[in-house]
């Protein structure tokens, strides 16, 4: 099987935007399940149901891939699992390491989604002598002092980084200089690379930040719902007559920085 070293994915060549390649998981998602449940052929309404976009989106997208389905009859479930996995790279092993092996790390190296997707752990890796060896998820801890070595002799070009903050950026510089090309970033920080790396960060705590803002939001509109339509209204403003003819266009009242104009707020 092909490594991840010596391959690439073919959808920046083949012009696939990446708003496109963002949703072709979500496709791939939908799709393996129905495929579980043998179900032979899909429409783009069911489909795209399942994957939380609308049909006319979803047809665009497969555009891309030269996929149009069959009228009345509607896309081959098998063949679109294996055109989607093949553009994402997936029909070809990939190996990764993971740095940083406290709670999260751990929790990521037993995720079993990863074999079942393309994705090989190759190294779990973590700075703590303490760690050297101690299996975790079945694979034994290394040294970071063995970090280029391990890149190295694995063919990877897959970083995950699941370390604290203040040292991911010092992390994700070795990871570069040793070779990998694609960093999946879960430290609370934003990493500088060079052209050509790809990142990609996953921040839990601004995920939950979005969806509190969604929640204080629903709160509101329930809030002025009950209140009812007229429960905050705009203060009016106070409108002055114009002045009589020959005068200045004020109301003739001083104030302190000098004639009061004709329109005030109440």
């Amino acid at each position: 099987m092909a490594t991840g070293r010596t391959h690439r994915p073919a959808t920046r060549s083949r012009g696939i935007p990446e708003a496109t390649v963002a949703r072709l998981p979500l496709y791939l998602r939908a799709l393996t399940a129905l495929s579980e449940r043998s179900v032979p052929t899909v429409s783009s309404e069911e489909l795209a149901a399942a994957a939380g976009v609308n049909s006319a989106k979803l047809r665009k997208d497969f555009s891309y891939l030269g996929s149009y389905g069959t009228r009345g009859v509607g896309y081959d479930v098998e063949y679109l699992v294996y055109q989607i996995s093949r553009e994402l790279g997936l029909t070809q092993d990939w190996p990764v390491v993971i740095v940083g092996i406290g709670n999260l790390g751990a929790a990521l190296a037993g995720y079993g989604g990863f074999a079942s997707r393309g994705f090989r752990v190759a190294a779990l890796i973590d700075a703590d002598p303490a760690m050297t060896g101690k299996p975790v998820a079945g694979i034994p801890v290394q040294h970071s002092d063995d970090l280029e070595k391990i890149i190295s002799e694995d063919g990877v070009s897959i970083g995950v980084i699941a370390t604290p903050a203040g040292v991911a950026q010092q992390v994700c510089d070795r990871l570069v200089a040793a070779g990998v090309t694609s960093i999946l970033n879960f430290a609370p920080t934003v990493l500088s690379v060079p052209d050509g790396v790809d990142v990609r960060k996953v921040d839990l705590s601004i995920e939950l930040q979005i969806l509190a803002f969604h929640e204080q939001r629903k709160a509101g509109e329930e809030t002025s719902a009950e209140e009812g339509p007229d429960a905050v209204a705009e203060p009016e403003p106070v409108v002055v007559p114009p002045a009589p003819r020959g005068t200045t266009g004020t109301t003739g009242r001083k104030g302190p920085d000098g004639d009061v104009p004709a329109v005030m707020p109440a």
